[in-house]
């Protein structure tokens, strides 16, 4: 007979077929949002990861959750990948860089306006992967500019709205490969970055404080 100092069972782990599942549903909402926008039907996504519609509301109970579960994937995904450079060069522009690129890879700038009014910005699992992100990249930062690397009179702000920028698809471009030129412009945009500079900015740089009042 169980006792009130008996272990408690823990929860069962999921079953590896039903991870893979959770995986291809988000992989599938992450393209379809980006092509499609963010009113995509679900049943559309569960057409293309595979799987049936019982599934993904089985791991997704509403849009809002499967949007959340996309947009901290993509930042914990690019976070890994910043650090992995660091953890190997010990170069912080290097990793900075990696990092923007990665972001263009995800097509976080197509996936910004899904960030509707409507959308819960500050559900503990997204509050965490966007500290989680700010914190990685603004270490970045200071370090190159420690360094001597990165110019001094830019902020996260500045990288954020430039990579938003550059990776959001343009009106009336649909038949034009736009794909193919992003990775370009942002290395343009890196080069920009290095110190010494080049030239002075006009006004005055864009935080994270800035970014999280607009």
């Amino acid at each position: 007979m169980a006792t009130a100092t008996s272990v408690q069972r823990k929860a069962p782990r999921p079953r590896a077929d039903a991870l893979r599942n959770r995986e291809r549903i988000v992989a599938a909402a992450r393209e379809m949002f980006v092509e499609l926008g963010a009113d995509v039907p679900l049943d559309e996504i569960a057409r293309r990861a595979g799987v049936g519609n019982a599934t993904v509301y089985r791991n997704f109970p509403d849009r809002d959750a499967l949007q959340r579960e996309v947009v901290c994937s993509v930042m914990d995904r690019v976070s890994r990948q910043a650090e992995q450079v660091l953890a190997e060069s010990g170069d912080a522009f290097e990793a900075l860089s990696r990092f923007v690129h990665a972001s263009a890879d995800e097509r976080i700038g197509a996936l910004c306006p899904m960030m509707s009014e409507t959308f819960d910005r500050h559900h503990p699992d997204l509050l965490a992967s966007r500290n989680q992100l700010e914190s990685l990249v603004e270490g970045f930062m200071e370090r190159a500019r420690e360094a001597g690397q990165l110019r001094p009179d830019v902020a996260f702000g500045d990288l954020m709205v430039a990579i938003g920028q550059l990776t959001r698809p343009l009106p009336g471009t649909a038949c034009l490969n736009i794909d193919r030129f992003v990775h370009r412009h942002l290395q343009l945009f890196l080069d920009g970055l290095r110190a010494p500079a080049r030239s002075e900015l006009p006004g005055t740089a864009a935080t994270l404080e800035d970014l999280r009042q607009a």
